[in-house]
């Protein structure tokens, strides 16, 4: 009886009309130029005049190129450090701030305050940090590998972008944990606390697993944006010093828009973009298969 009144039920045409528009913008400005872009990573285009079809010929080409090599590890290297450190500082951050603290409101309201300033307007103030003060705090102290600028170091100059991807990234993270932690009942740490339970029990055993599903949202959305790490290079190396702070979107931008590389580039892009979507159902797999136990 149930199967037959929901089969004769009639659906409200508004539904549709709010529905469809929406499907046919993201259409138009997302789907379309995507499946353009796919089309143009099989030529030799420059990004205007006349182009020839040319096959897997850049996909070949981009296995066999060592700068795209050298900016797919450094992206990896630094998504992985980026990630790692956000969820860490993020969740101790959370945890601290939905205690039993004097000004909570008004220290949430510090911590977010990173996410809603431009990358690129405070990367440039960071830029001037790494540049000045900070070397003449290492000569003051003696710190030989502190003295010089670290956007000059071959082997240090992933440490700013790192740092000013977490000192951002943070904020956001921060207010998802918060989220999660508002969900769980206060009376099972109660009950915790009349058994022993200490503070590190606690956490490992009631707080971590019940925000799980949070966790995995932050892990996936810390790992995406990592990987597509760009401003904070533009800001503080522009991909130096030897192209050593290079990261694939960075690789994609410079040799796409400015190097006469569009369609080379664009089949980069194709391939990064396998590659997120590869990392991001790992990532919903595993972690949703440990939510579930």
């Amino acid at each position: 009886m149930s199967k037959k009144i929901s089969s004769n039920r009639k659906i409200d045409r508004a539904y549709y009309w709010m529905a469809v528009p929406a499907a046919v913008l993201f259409a138009i400005f997302l789907y379309v130029p995507f499946i353009q872009g796919v089309a143009y990573s099989f030529t030799n285009s420059q990004g205007y005049g006349d182009f020839k079809w040319i096959g897997f010929k850049n996909y070949i080409a981009l296995f066999q190129d060592a700068r795209v090599g050298n900016a797919y590890i450094f992206t990896i290297f630094i998504a992985i450090i980026i990630t790692v450190l956000i969820n860490a500082i993020s969740m101790f951050l959370a945890v601290a701030l939905n205690g039993k603290i004097a000004f909570k409101n008004g220290f949430r309201a510090i911590f977010f305050i990173p996410y809603t300033l431009s990358v690129l307007v405070i990367g440039y103030v960071f830029k001037y940090i790494f540049m000045q003060p900070l070397p003449e705090i290492g000569k003051a102290l003696n710190i030989a590998w502190l003295s010089e600028s670290m956007l000059t170091s071959e082997q240090y100059s992933w440490i700013p972008i790192v740092f000013l991807a977490v000192w951002q990234g943070v904020a956001y993270t921060v207010l998802i944990y918060l989220a999660g932690l508002q969900t769980i009942d206060s009376e099972i740490y109660e009950a915790a606390s009349l058994d022993g339970v200490n503070a590190w029990q606690n956490f490992w055993k009631i707080t971590f697993p019940l925000i799980g599903p949070f966790f995995t949202i932050n892990l996936v959305l810390t790992m995406k944006n990592a990987l597509s790490t760009f401003d904070q290079i533009v800001a503080l190396t522009d991909g130096g010093p030897n192209s050593k702070t290079e990261s694939v979107t960075f690789l994609i931008w410079k040799g796409g828009l400015t190097g006469g590389e569009y369609a080379y580039q664009t089949a980069n892009a194709v391939l990064f973009f396998i590659m997120l979507a590869v990392i991001a159902f790992i990532q919903l797999k595993f972690f949703g298969s440990k939510e579930k136990v």
